[in-house]
């Protein structure tokens, strides 16, 4: 009971530091990203691998925990806890299923055939939007947009090596349809964490998400028509075998049905190697070989995200959100100025947290103070949630999905985020509905007084006082 005692304070926040607590952040950034860019100048083969994100990561957390007046075992007992969060355990789960899948899916030639009835089927001038379709689909259903990064990521590559299409567009065409379908999920955890922190109706989230999120998820497309080009012009026939492609069909459907992902992914795990035994392109051993290949293809990006976690962890210890907030509201004047100040305080967050999900759950209290001065509505506060941490989360060369993409492609996280059309699109979208006043409710027209919960001074009304009814929805 006394250990307990004493673990307990460990988890306190550190004495505010200000801006000084994102050094951490910036010490990781400067080393992996610096020096990614001037080997990049320098002309360098892999000029991102020279130094490892495993090693520039490794200098910031150790930055982190020399800062600081509390003791070196107290930082390292709030690190450890903060790489414990539940959200990023779940992540793991699903980077080593993913990679179980992907890895029996090449394995017993799943890859192979379902890339080739691409091929026969699809004109080469719309495999792109395509790509992009099939993973906002997925992804919509699925409620992940790492899932599906995974489950069509490698079909995007083949179809770029067979076709000579543009590698990083094919990618970043599965990581945009995969941020758009992620985006409008009912199941997504960015959905639900969005939703909930500002106290609204699933529905009335997906309305107005829709409505932001479909004119950029359509000229994504039609950019995709032409920036890839047609590709070579290949002569068939494009051999596959149907059986093949079934675990792929299979994820597709139990992802509609709304399975959870981790049982879409184990269980198409499973059905791959069935498939592979029926057909005589696996055997048990290389089934159970294929799934620890890929499981050990996924390991340096379950590190980075165990660690980053921990490292943004104690960046909130040292006061760095409190900061971040303070800094970001004291001037808002308008409505505007308040969406501006949600969608800043939002993309920050989700820069140095690495996870949109963690970081819209911290936003969402820090934001709604501001939302209710202004009178942002519910809905619009979580699609300026939710939409900003996806557009960040695109742009981030250590972010979970830029990091399974560069995985799969071994290309630098420059050059897939060069290609990001879909997410500059999106919040070009978001910036032209703030700026002219679009898609507001009947609420906010008729300036009804927004979360109830909460003082004139933003602060939570305690349990048992009692809350306006006027304000109530």
């Amino acid at each position: 009971m006394s250990d307990d005692k004493k673990i307990k304070p460990l988890i306190t926040e550190e004495k505010n530091l200000g801006g000084l607590a994102f050094l951490p952040l910036l010490v990781f950034l400067g080393l992996y990203v610096g020096a990614g860019l001037i080997f990049t100048a320098m002309g360098m083969a892999e000029p991102f691998k020279q130094v490892p994100r495993e090693t520039a990561l490794m200098g910031g957390v150790l930055v982190g925990l020399l800062m600081g007046k509390r003791s070196f075992s107290v930082k390292t007992d709030s690190f450890s806890a903060a790489c414990g969060d539940p959200g990023v355990m779940l992540m793991v789960l699903i980077f080593i299923l993913a990679g179980a899948f992907a890895g029996v899916a090449k394995e017993m030639g799943g890859v192979t055939s379902t890339v080739n009835l691409g091929l026969t089927y699809i004109p080469s001038r719309f495999i792109l939007p395509g790509i992009f379709l099939i993973s906002s689909f997925v992804a919509t259903a699925m409620g992940t947009s790492m899932g599906t990064i995974a489950a069509i990521g490698p079909i995007a590559v083949g179809l770029s090596e067979i076709t000579g299409l543009n590698m990083a567009i094919c990618i970043s065409a599965v990581v945009g349809g995969g941020m758009f379908g992620d985006n409008l999920s009912v199941i997504s955890d960015t959905t639900i964490a969005a939703t909930r922190g500002a106290g609204c109706a699933m529905k009335d989230k997906f309305r107005m998400n829709l409505l932001i999120a479909l004119p950029a998820a359509l000229l994504a497309m039609v950019v995709y028509t032409f920036v890839g080009g047609a590709g070579a012009q290949l002569e068939g026939p494009f051999p596959f075998e149907l059986i093949k492609v079934v675990p792929y069909l299979a994820v597709l459907i139990l992802a509609i049905a709304g399975v959870d992902v981790l049982v879409v992914l184990f269980g198409g795990t499973v059905l791959a190697g069935l498939v592979g035994g029926l057909t005589g392109s696996m055997t048990f051993i290389t089934f159970a070989k294929s799934v620890a290949s890929g499981i050990g293809g996924m390991l340096s990006i379950v590190i980075v995200t165990i660690l980053m976690r921990g490292l943004t962890g104690l960046v909130r210890d040292m006061g760095g959100t409190h900061w971040l907030t303070t800094l970001f509201n004291s001037n808002v004047k308008s409505r505007k100025g308040a969406q501006y100040s949600i969608l800043g305080i939002t993309g920050i967050l989700d820069a140095c947290m690495a996870n949109n999900t963690i970081a819209i759950l911290i936003a969402a209290p820090l934001t709604k103070p501001i939302a209710k001065k202004f009178g942002v509505a519910p809905q619009r506060l979580a699609s300026l949630l939710d939409i900003m941490s996806c557009v960040v989360q695109g742009f981030l060369p250590h972010g979970g999905q830029i990091m399974l993409a560069v995985t799969l492609t071994s290309l630098s996280p420059l050059t897939i985020m060069g290609h990001s059309y879909y997410l500059v699109l999106l919040l070009l979208a978001t910036v032209v509905t703030i700026q002219f006043e679009l898609l507001k409710t009947k609420e906010e027209k008729e300036g009804v007084e927004f979360y109830p919960e909460l003082d004139e001074n933003g602060e939570q009304i305690p349990p048992g006082c009692p809350i306006p009814t006027a304000a109530a929805e």
